[in-house]
């Protein structure tokens, strides 16, 4: 009898704890709505302050362009502070294009819709997400 309420109490005890470490996630939508043609297709990449500008972001998608619309779902996503820099990728090449004096030759955006000259940076681009579904527009 004592083995038996030894094992219902390693049971329960790692069912309680298998709930407590079950992080709850959600999903985030990005959508370009002004994109100029609809050849190529658009990348996303949701990224952390760590990886910002620096690394591969923690998540990508990618969406075909529609009547200059593109949307990504990132699924299974935790709390915690993100950005998302989306480009319109033309020729398929899966970067970006730049010509002879460091100009982009493809649309980005970013989350934070700011328009700069230069590269993203994180403060504007930044968001919290709480684990509810968002939907966050970017523009071109």
């Amino acid at each position: 009898m004592k083995i038996l309420a030894v094992l219902a109490s390693i049971l329960f005890f790692n069912f309680a704890t298998a709930q407590e470490n079950q992080e709850e996630k959600g999903s985030i939508t990005a959508i370009v709505t002004n994109a100029t043609s609809d050849e190529g297709e658009v990348l996303f990449g949701l990224y952390s302050e760590d990886t910002f500008m620096k690394t591969e972001p923690e998540f990508r998608a990618l969406s075909e362009v529609k009547n200059g619309v593109a949307k990504a779902i990132f699924t299974d996503i935790p709390e915690g502070t993100y950005a998302i820099i989306a480009l319109h990728d033309k020729n398929g090449n899966k970067r970006m294009d730049f010509d002879s004096n460091g100009m982009p030759m493809e649309n980005y955006g970013t989350s934070g819709n700011g328009m700069s000259y230069g590269p993203p940076n994180w403060e504007d681009s930044q968001f919290k997400f709480d684990k509810e579904s968002r939907e966050i527009e970017i523009r071109f």
